[in-house]
Parts: C-alpha cells; sequence; structure tokens
C-alpha cells in the first residue's frame, strides 16, 4: 500500500542521529504491517537497515538476535550441536500468519513490537527466556524480559522513541529440551493456541510458556515436573475464565480447552527420559 502521508524517510547511520523524537515518525524496520493499512499520523519513516546491525550474533553466552533481523536469517541459522531448541526457530517462523516470502521482510523485532497475542516470534524468545535491549531516546539502554515486553493485545513497555535494539538468548536455554504444539481454526490462519514447553537436558525443571490463546504471554514455571493436577491448578491460578483472548480466532472457551489440553501434552512428553528435540 502507498502511505501519501509520508514526507520524508530518514535513513541514520547511527540510532544518535535521531536525537529528537516528535509525533509523526515511525521506525521502519521490515515494513509488512506498517505498508499493510493506511498510516494517517505518519509523515516520516526511519529506516533501520541503514543502521546495518548484524542481524546474529553468537558467542559462547548465546545469540543476539537483532530486532532487525529477517525471519529467514533466522530460520536458517544453524547453531552448535548442542544448541539443541534452535529447530523451534523453523516451528515459529511457520506459525506467522504470512506466506513463507514475507521471511525475507519481516523482522523478528517488528513481530515483538506489534505485540499481538499470536506473535509467533513472541513465542519463540519468550519461551527461550529471552531478554531484551531497549535504547531510549534520550540515551543509554534498558533490559526487559520478552515475557514482559508485551502487556497485553497490540501493546508493550516501549515508550515514544525507543527502539528495540536486540534479543539475548542465552546459551544455557538455547540447550533445553522443547516440545510444540499448536492450534489454528483454518490450516494457515492465525494461531488460537501455541504452547512451547521448555526442559533442561539433565534437571527435573519445566517451563511451559502460553501464547496466542491469552492477550500476553503467561509463563508456568516448575522447579520439578508437576504432576497433572498440579499443571491444571496452575493455569488456572495464572489464567483466569475471563484471561482468555476471544476473537475470530477462537472464543475464550476454546482456548481455554486448547492450552490445558495442549500443556498437559507438554509436560507427559518432556517429562519422559530423552523426550523432546
Amino acid at each position: 500500500m502507498n502511505l501519501n502521508t509520508i514526507t520524508e524517510v530518514k535513513r541514520p547511520t547511527s540510532a544518535e542521529q535521531i536525537d529528537h523524537w516528535r509525533d509523526g515518525y515511525a521506525w521502519l524496520g521490515g515494513g509488512t504491517w506498517l505498508f499493510s493499512e493506511p498510516q494517517v499520523s505518519t509523515d516520516t519513516l526511519i529506516d533501520l537497515d541503514t543502521l546495518q546491525w548484524p542481524a546474529l550474533q553468537q558467542s559462547p553466552e548465546g545469540l543476539d538476535i537483532a530486532a532487525t533481523c529477517r525471519i529467514a536469517d533466522l530460520v536458517h541459522f544453524a547453531g552448535p550441536a548442542e544448541w539443541s531448541a534452535v529447530p523451534l526457530f523453523r516451528e515459529c517462523a511457520n506459525s506467522l500468519l504470512a506466506s513463507f516470502k514475507i521471511w525475507n521482510a519481516a523482522t523478528v523485532g517488528g513481530n515483538i513490537c506489534m505485540s499481538l497475542p499470536a506473535g509467533p516470534m513472541i513465542s519463540l524468545t519468550a519461551a527461550l527466556d529471552g531478554v531484551c535491549t531497549i535504547w531510549p531516546a534520550d540515551g543509554g539502554e534498558r533490559k526487559i524480559p520478552v515475557a514482559d515486553f508485551v502487556t497485553g493485545n497490540h501493546a508493550n513497555v516501549l515508550r515514544p522513541g525507543e527502539l528495540l535494539r536486540t534479543i539475548h538468548v542465552s546459551a544455557a536455554a538455547l540447550s533445553k529440551r522443547f516440545a510444540f504444539r499448536r492450534a489454528s481454526l483454518t490450516h494457515l490462519g492465525r494461531s488460537a493456541a501455541l504452547l512451547i514447553g521448555t526442559r533442561s537436558k539433565t534437571g527435573d525443571d519445566l517451563l511451559i510458556t502460553i501464547t496466542a490463546a491469552t492477550p500476553r504471554p503467561i509463563q508456568l514455571r516448575f522447579e520439578r515436573t508437576p504432576s497433572a493436577m498440579e499443571l491444571r491448578r496452575m493455569i488456572d491460578e495464572r489464567i483466569p475464565a475471563d484471561g482468555y483472548f476471544n476473537d475470530v480466532h477462537g472464543s475464550a472457551d476454546y482456548k481455554r480447552h486448547l492450552t490445558g489440553y495442549f500443556a498437559e501434552q507438554i509436560r507427559a512428553e518432556l517429562a519422559q527420559p530423552g523426550a523432546g528435540t
């Protein structure tokens, strides 16, 4: 879609060049949402491509994913053999409500900053205990877990002019076993529920991250594998009956059912020695 309200496109080579933020500015990453509908209150786009951030930076500490990293780059990342959770990248990319062609334009940061309940990059990075680095408009930086970054449907912690720089995923999280469950009312439709469970290879811990069924990520963290009854009780404590996201992609009751059903499948799968990818 043509954005006929845009009068200027800025192409900074460093974030410091945007030293004043005003109404009408918008960061431009992949643009897959920005160009999908009119942006009547926006007159200036700030192109993040010219910052030339490395898409992925691997280190012994883990993986730094630039906000501008294309989903295609993430999907094709191999990583060391011990990072057993890397196949989850493709699982979540395949959960996008978009053609695989969009992978070459859409960015990880854009999907997270859209902060939709069914944002699969939110599901991925929250499930792996990712931590966002945010650059405030006045300089410096602050860090916040992805699970706390999204606060509701299309809502997050970003303040005007703030920029999501990277998402860090630790080597420990990338080395976990995982189980993935997703359902949609249509074959290629938006997720009604997307749950990911992770467990240390040598521990009895369990982390279940619930997305799409709820307005924001909900995490259930256990030091040891719970019983089916303990898991069900924890879900009901953390998500009240009216805490499920009701929309055309699934009723709240349907999403509540899927959440309990998938969570139990994940619990049972990861409780088996050596199970999980």
